[in-house]
């Protein structure tokens, strides 16, 4: 599958979600804003695809991002962002969606297991909840907090303003 094939809506990925499903596929899913994509964020990723079958990871929009981060943000666009994520041989599937949190696409999916990087902990995921009540699980992968995008534009300013 090329990387832009990977780039689905969430009704197509619901559905093969149910394909998944009944060939006894796991699923893992991911988010985040992957707003120039460093390591920290390919650790994540594979470190989530580890623990299922299949990797589902869902993007913020271009607004959602902007709620969030500020209206500064992203540096990326959404769609290029999607791109560089499908990119990855751990990624099997990208969603990008414009909401607050994954709680909608978790309930469309139904993952076995929600994964969240090293700045939370499986009881501190805020959608934990929402995984907890149709018996997936939570987990967290990835690095240390070693790496951000905000320091990462920090350094790059810097080197650019000399």
């Amino acid at each position: 599958m090329s990387t832009l094939e990977k780039i689905q809506s969430l009704a197509k990925v619901a559905e093969e979600r149910e394909r998944w499903r009944a060939e006894g596929r796991t699923v893992a899913l991911a988010n985040g804003v992957f707003d120039l994509l460093h390591v920290g964020h390919v650790r994540y990723l594979e470190g989530a695809r580890a623990l299922a079958d299949v990797l589902v990871v869902a993007v913020n929009s271009d607004a959602s991002t902007r709620a969030y981060k500020g209206p500064g943000r992203p540096y990326i666009p959404e769609g290029e962002r999607a791109e560089l994520v499908a990119a990855l041989a751990c990624t099997d599937r990208v969603i990008v969606f414009d909401e607050s949190n994954v709680r909608v696409i978790i309930r469309a999916l139904k993952p076995d297991v929600h994964v969240k990087g090293t700045d939370y902990t499986p009881d501190s995921i805020p959608e934990a909840d929402e995984v907890r009540a149709y018996g997936g699980r939570t987990a967290v992968s990835g690095d240390p907090k070693d790496h951000s995008t905000t320091d990462l534009a920090r350094r790059l300013g810097r080197e650019g303003s000399g």
